[in-house]
């Protein structure tokens, strides 16, 4: 109940996308924050990597992955260690700054075919903003034996400005 809770007041805090705060600082959108990329290793492997920007944090716990088509099953996400933080939202938790590279074993995949990783996450600005939870995807091509790893591929990938 008490996640729920202060899920509900992360929803009212967080300001549209790159929006200003009441006087406080401009924010980044959650895809630029918490920026996804993935590569295939191989048939077997996916490497996630999550570049977080600077003065934002995402907590290890709310991590979670999939594969799809369905037939491909996920396995335990090999997780590096991050540092241990406590906040006002979700008290003492594991959190990354930086880039956070992690290796996803998957099965039922065969070599050439593409599959798509779904990633969920949430995070928050050093500024006391939560983001609610996110869902990113990325297109893979699992790579064919031998031919080493595909190319990292980002969730989002960068937006141009015709306006500038």
């Amino acid at each position: 109940m008490r996640e729920l809770a202060l899920l509900a007041v992360a929803l009212v805090v967080v300001a549209p996308a790159g929006a200003q705060t009441a006087g406080g600082p401009k924010l980044l959108p959650a895809e630029e924050a918490f920026k996804l990329s993935a590569r295939a290793l191989d048939a077997r492997t996916v490497e996630v990597r999550f570049n977080v920007a600077d003065g934002y944090y995402l907590y290890r716990d709310k991590l979670r992955f999939k594969v799809e088509p369905a037939a491909i099953v996920a396995g335990t996400p090999a997780l590096p260690p991050g540092k241990l933080h406590k906040d006002e939202f979700f008290g003492e938790s594991v959190i990354y700054r930086g880039l956070m590279v992690a290796r996803l074993p998957i099965q039922g995949a065969k070599a050439g075919q593409p599959v798509t990783l779904v990633a969920d996450s949430q995070g928050c600005a050093d500024a006391g903003v939560c983001y609610p939870p996110q869902t990113q995807r990325v297109e893979l091509k699992l790579p064919a034996p031998g031919a080493g790893p595909s190319i990292t591929t980002e969730a989002t990938p960068p937006k141009k400005d015709y306006f500038k």
